[in-house]
């Protein structure tokens, strides 16, 4: 089927698409550009280490927190109108955070970075079906909206690395600045402006519940991956829980919700929200794995790791920039079912990591899981706005994403869960004899903690204990990997399942009404 000239974009629309991918890998870059500046910013800040903790972690607490709110909140006040007050506020707080004369203020400016930046994804992808039309460029555009994702989490160590070695802390921070005011200057210009005519008023109620579930779970969850479980993880875990069973049963009482349930009666939808959601568990999941495993185990520098993991960024930007054209010729059915299915040899191309070529099997394992799991988020992400009314689009998306924030937590807790477990027995059955109780004990608690012990022993009890430390790791890599590829094909499955029913049903709907 062509597409009529009327609906294919301009350049105006292009240049309009750049000027909004380039905030959205800024917004990726500010999640890892900070890690290599934590050392800096501990020698002159001198934070506690609950401090240290919530420097990292508020910026992306506040993101996953608050995205339903703020798609729902451009849906009503205008998506541009949204983004560039986003904007504003990231540009201004990254300028504040820069200066940070104790580390209380730069958690502050971390916590608005974190309010600014959940306006960005849902505002930029939902303006992007008012851009574009045209099916196949949609599809493109959304592809460049991944790939600026990809690139932004791929290059922000390295970006970081780079500004370190010539600078202070704070100029990972003012990155952000030029961007944002580009933004600001061609933003009201070249995109142009929707809202619901017919919202309603935001529900307050509703906002502090969804703030209070996410947050809520996400913290527990984090809590499980950091100290391991305890019932006071658990505790509030099910205490997001329950608030977010009462924001979904308010969510059906209201007229104009902030949560439109509606959206998962549609099969496109929820298909592509299922194979998003444990696409990104099982892949952040094994990726926190895979980068201690180069460190760690094959004893690579930061920088020399931070590279060996380019290729993957660039996988996820060659397939996600490929899959519009991939597109006219299979149907998503096939899209979703081919790219899991690659996604999960990609996974069991890990399980090789104990072989002597173990760097090029990760390397390898790594290009074919975002190769193959591209196309599911373009084509996935495409479905997801499209199949919502229009009005509904920023909810859309704020969804999409909510799900990625929250299955990335949930996969690092678990399995980060899991591999500790098995280091831990792994270690305990082959801790090597002759090493001090305290050193042992403290070699358990993760592969970080065992090579730091390891200085405190002679040359041949330490290499005996890295070995074995380094074995079971490798063995927790392994496991998490499997269970990775096992959960890529219960996506696929799922994703299958759920279209093939809708396709089943729209066809005896059709068959009813002749």
């Amino acid at each position: 089927m062509t597409s009529s000239p009327s609906l294919k974009a301009t350049r105006k629309e292009w240049i309009g698409l750049a000027v909004i991918a380039l905030p959205c890998m800024v917004y990726a870059m500010d999640l890892t550009v900070l890690n290599l500046a934590l050392p800096a910013i501990s020698a002159q800040l001198n934070p506690s280490s609950s401090q240290l903790l919530w420097i990292i972690d508020i910026y992306g607490f506040l993101v996953a927190g608050l995205l339903i709110t703020m798609g729902t909140l451009g849906d009503r006040i205008g998506r541009r109108k949204l983004l560039l007050i986003g904007a504003a506020a990231f540009g201004v707080a990254s300028a504040i955070a820069a200066f940070s004369d104790s580390a209380g203020m730069l958690i502050a400016m971390r916590a608005l970075l974190g309010i600014a930046g959940a306006t960005l994804a849902p505002s930029t992808m939902s303006l992007i079906r008012n851009m574009f039309h045209d099916e196949h460029e949609r599809q493109f555009a959304i592809g460049v909206w991944i790939a600026s994702f990809s690139l932004g989490s791929a290059i922000g160590p390295l970006v970081g690395g780079v500004l370190l070695q010539f600078f202070w802390w704070g100029s990972v921070f003012l990155v952000a600045v030029p961007v944002m005011l580009l933004l600001l200057v061609l933003g009201p210009v070249l995109l142009p402006e929707y809202r619901d005519p017919d919202a309603g008023r935001i529900d307050p109620p509703s906002v502090a519940q969804s703030l209070f579930a996410v947050l809520a779970m996400i913290y527990g969850l984090k809590q499980i991956a950091q100290h391991g479980a305890s019932w006071a993880a658990a505790a509030i875990i099910a205490a997001g829980f329950a608030v977010g069973v009462a924001f979904v049963r308010r969510q059906r009482r209201l007229p104009y919700p902030l949560l439109d349930l509606n959206l998962f009666m549609r099969p496109a939808f929820s298909a592509a929200i299922a194979a998003y959601a444990l696409s990104c568990l099982a892949m952040f999941g094994v990726y926190i794995f895979i980068t201690q495993y180069l460190q760690l185990v094959l004893g690579l520098d930061p920088l020399r790791a931070g590279l060996v993991t380019v290729p993957w960024a660039l996988g996820f930007v060659t397939g996600s920039l490929l899959a519009p054209r991939l597109a006219r010729r299979v149907p998503p059915l096939s899209i979703f079912v081919g790219g899991l299915l690659a996604a999960a040899a990609g996974f069991l191309m890990v399980l090789l990591a104990d072989r002597p070529y173990g760097l090029e099997a990760i390397m390898a394992g790594l290009i074919v899981m975002s190769l193959g799991m591209a196309p599911v988020f373009t084509i996935g992400n495409e479905m997801i706005i499209t199949s919502a009314p229009p009005q509904r689009a920023g909810s859309a998306s704020a969804i999409s994403e909510t799900s990625a924030e929250f299955s990335g937590a949930l996969g690092i807790a678990v399995f980060g869960s899991m591999g500790t477990m098995i280091y831990r027995s792994g270690l305990s059955a082959g801790m090597p004899d002759g090493i001090p109780a305290q050193v042992a004990e403290a070699a358990s608690s993760t592969l970080g903690a065992a090579v730091a012990a390891a200085h405190a022993l002679p040359t041949p009890l330490a290499d005996a204990m890295l070995a074995v430390a380094r074995g079971a790791f490798v063995d927790a890599l392994q496991l998490s990997a499997a269970v990775g590829a096992v959960l890529t094909l219960c996506a696929a499955v799922a994703a299958a399942c759920i279209l093939r029913g809708g396709s089943a049903r729209a066809q005896a709907l059709r068959d009813d009404a002749a």
